[in-house]
């Protein structure tokens, strides 16, 4: 018997730890995500002959892809267990983050150019077609990134919902949730920085390695979580007191399923059993208004950046900027703190607590009304106002998140979370594909639009829709869902 188990008057606090290693496969699952983003427009754009359109392409490409492997990423998480099923996971998005490195390599090779200075040089029909083609291979690389990061979300929340009672799940998702907002913190003052390093060095143009160098991350990780996690029931780490803390709502979940004296196997939920539940569709339309939001500032703020102030990603400026942005983003850990807080003052029940908390956070957004206006005053104000806007939208994400452990059964969470994970990905590619149309084309026509002319202008219409997602979505789940009512899989 561990020195944990002996310990039976203070409770262990291994839980937190599991919220940790969670916390930190957040991190580099955004930090994968962001390399492509931190390096196309001044690094790879310039190899490639890559225009606003083809970058949204791949962007809208992977959302889709991760879209549809959210769909199936519950379910395989379900039926594979968190252990093997994480593994899965970050194993195949990491694989897909190094795949990015030999992009160039294999565009080289197809196109029968000997070198990237050749390719940078090319004009005309043999520039299209060194675009063209190196836009296929980013999105297969892509593509096997968007399967495995599919797994990280439906993982996570079900390990929170073996590991943290109910009253604790939106706190302790805000936290590995913050790791989507520190990975994206980090990539600024790194990704770049790597990119340059390798590139003084001649290791090709700097971002393969960087590429290389952060996909690295994700089996380092491996090795630690194949060591470390067992289930609560089964951890020598976790003691009885922490154990009956953790099962707390036990006898309530026994209760409305009315479980009989001998337990039985929870039934899983088939997608179509999915649809009849207003429940699922609830989440899975407060997603698809709301997660392509953060998914546009996420990969179109360096862009942003470059194309309106002009500073380059690997400047000082430009770093600083968007970690200031980020830095301002991690003041939603404590969106997860505010639904307990209004259950210690009015005594309501967790939906009513988080969806007053969820409409809390749907106003915030609506500051990215004047983030284009302002800035013509200081490139600081749409910076700041992005930043509170992320900070909203983690805040909401990890709310909408728990709302499905509140009301679903452990054994259907990961599937209801891949079913509203694909939805919000179908929302992602839509704003994606739809910035990258919009800004070529506000870019070649010169569009105007409320005194603001080309890119400019596309960008004051996406913020203007960034803006009302999240309101309009809040009001669809609370029409949807109306009071707490959970699920009772039979």
């Amino acid at each position: 018997m561990s020195n944990f188990q002996n310990t039976s008057n203070k409770m262990t606090n291994f839980r937190w730890l599991i919220c940790a290693m969670l916390f930190f496969a957040t991190t580099v699952n955004y930090l994968d995500r962001q390399v492509l983003s931190l390096t196309w427009k001044d690094f790879i754009a310039p190899e490639f002959h890559w225009t606003d359109d083809n970058y949204g392409d791949i962007t809208a490409i992977f959302s889709l892809v991760y879209a549809v492997a959210n769909l199936f990423a519950g379910r395989f998480i379900d039926w594979m267990g968190t252990k093997k099923g994480y593994l899965w996971a970050i194993g195949i998005w990491s694989l897909g983050a190094c795949l990015h490195a030999v992009c160039g390599y294999a565009t080289e090779h197809v196109v029968g150019i000997h070198s990237a200075a050749e390719m940078v040089a090319a004009t005309g029909a043999v520039a299209s077609t060194i675009a063209i083609t190196s836009v296929y291979f980013f999105i297969a690389a892509r593509v096997v990134l968007g399967l495995g990061e599919a797994g990280n979300f439906p993982a996570a929340v079900k390990v929170t919902a073996e590991y943290f009672p109910k009253r604790d799940r939106a706190f302790s998702t805000s936290i590995f949730n913050a790791g989507a907002t520190v990975g994206a913190l980090v990539a600024p003052v790194t990704i770049p920085s790597l990119a340059s390093y390798f590139k003084g060095l001649g290791v090709g143009n700097g971002w393969e390695m960087a590429f290389i160098v952060i996909g690295g991350l994700g089996f380092i990780w491996m090795g630690i979580w194949l060591f470390m996690y067992k289930h609560p029931s089964e951890n020598p780490h976790v003691n009885a007191a922490e154990l009956a803390y953790i099962e707390q709502d036990k006898h309530e979940e026994e209760a409305a399923a009315a479980a009989s004296a001998n337990e039985k196997e929870e039934k899983k939920l088939s997608f179509l059993q999915c649809l009849k539940y207003r429940q699922a569709w609830a989440f899975a339309i407060g997603k698809f208004m709301t997660d392509g939001v953060w998914w546009f500032f996420l990969f179109w703020t360096p862009a942003y950046i470059s194309d309106v102030y002009g500073f380059k990603s690997d400047s000082g400026t430009a770093q600083l900027l968007i970690f200031v942005l980020y830095a301002i983003t991690m003041l939603s850990i404590y969106g997860g703190k505010l639904p307990t807080i209004i259950i210690n003052k009015t005594g309501w029940d967790p939906y009513a607590a988080r969806m007053r908390a969820m409409f809390i956070f749907a106003l915030f957004p609506l500051l990215a009304l004047f983030a284009q206006p302002l800035g013509a005053y200081s490139y600081w104000y749409p910076v700041i106002i992005i930043g509170i806007a992320g900070a909203a939208h983690q805040s909401w994400s990890a709310n909408i998140y728990s709302v499905v452990g509140d009301m679903f059964p452990k054994s259907a969470v990961a599937t209801i979370i891949g079913f509203g994970g694909m939805a919000g990905g179908i929302g992602s590619f839509l704003i994606n594909k739809g910035s990258g149309m919009l800004f070529t084309y506000a870019d070649e026509s010169q569009m105007a639009f409320m005194g603001f002319q080309g890119k400019p202008a596309g960008y004051f219409i996406i913020f203007c829709i960034c803006a009302v997602a999240y309101l309009i979505g809040w009001i669809i789940m609370k029409a949807l869902v109306p009071k707490y009512k959970p699920i009772i899989v039979k």
